[in-house]
């Protein structure tokens, strides 16, 4: 990678969360069972279900999905700060920081578009049942799936040519625990006017088309619930896209809040903190929120589980 910057810089410094070393353990422990948790929660939904043959409905293909992307997104962040912090250093090469960003904003979008593609399924299923599995095709399900990396792709790949094209001043410290977007703009001391413009308005169009998608989806599915006389079938309608519109409020509310706390006038650590809702808290509440909220996925979970125990156990054997 030949670097844009004309200064020379070749390495960043992340700051993270705190200066005082005693706080150090106590922020690894705490990050670290966060990323186990969150690896083990997706991987078992992964697990269960492409194991289990009641699971392969356009639905759980999108969350197995949903559950690999979110393993990778907090990936991409993660591991390094944790890294960095049990070598006591804070230094991230040019290069390293360029791509943390870049698989950062993949992996960004594409839960955006995958939320979006699962509240499409969901308006299908409810709003038009009788058409649902003759429109919901695996090799349709497939291409949204595909048209999600794609775009996800030409997004992330925007965004760093555009920061590849910035000159940085001799200050390189991120007052943050990941090469974030924002934070890599303010560093920059060449006029960026015409960068933050474009950022800005893929940003908002990145954010603000699926929501308004999502938006539209629900008010929709809603609608169609109203509509069906019997409570029981109210409730059972409902329960269906229960679990996606908690995970689509969470991660949407979370983004929103670091969106705020970066606008504010205040120091950036505000931002930091508030963004570990989002690219931490999120991807690990998923897991739960989806086996708790769902009957299938917990059976799924129970019959993984007892066949696990059963090959082990002849293993033994």
């Amino acid at each position: 990678m030949d670097p844009g910057n004309n200064t020379g810089i070749s390495e960043f410094l992340l700051l993270g969360f705190s200066e005082d070393p005693e706080l150090h353990p106590l922020i690894f422990g705490l990050f670290l069972s966060m990323y186990l948790i969150t690896v083990f929660g997706n991987l078992l939904i992964i697990l269960a279900v492409s194991s289990d043959s009641h699971l392969h409905t356009p639905m759980y293909f999108f969350l197995a999905n949903l559950s690999f992307v979110d393993i990778c997104f907090t990936s991409t962040t993660v591991p390094k700060m944790l890294w960095n912090i049990q070598t006591q250093s804070k230094m991230i090469t040019y290069e390293g920081c360029l791509s943390q960003m870049y698989f950062f904003i993949l992996f960004a979008g594409l839960d955006i578009f995958l939320l979006t593609v699962m509240a499409y399924d969901r308006f299908l299923a409810i709003c038009h049942p009788l058409h649902y599995m003759v429109l919901m095709k695996p090799w349709f399900c497939g291409l949204l799936v595909l048209v999600s990396w794609i775009l996800s792709f030409l997004h992330s790949s925007l965004e760093s040519l555009m920061v590849l094209q910035l000159s940085f001043c001799r200050k390189v410290e991120i007052p943050h625990f990941f090469c974030e977007l924002n934070q890599m703009m303010q560093l920059a001391c060449s006029d960026n006017f015409l960068y933050n413009t474009v950022m800005n308005f893929a940003a908002v169009l990145l954010g603000g088309v699926p929501l308004a998608g999502i938006l539209s989806s629900y008010f929709k599915i809603v609608s169609s619930i109203h509509g069906i006389s019997s409570t029981w079938g109210k409730y059972k309608a409902f329960s269906t896209c229960a679990s996606h519109l908690s995970v689509v409020s969470l991660f949407y509310c979370t983004s929103l809040g670091v969106y705020l706390s970066s606008a504010a006038p205040q120091s950036s650590h505000a931002s930091a903190v508030a963004s570990v809702m989002y690219t931490v808290v999120t991807p690990m509440l998923n897991p739960f929120i989806y086996s708790l909220r769902n009957r299938d996925i917990k059976e799924a979970l129970v019959r993984f589980s007892g066949m696990a125990a059963l090959k082990g156990s002849m293993v033994l054997g």
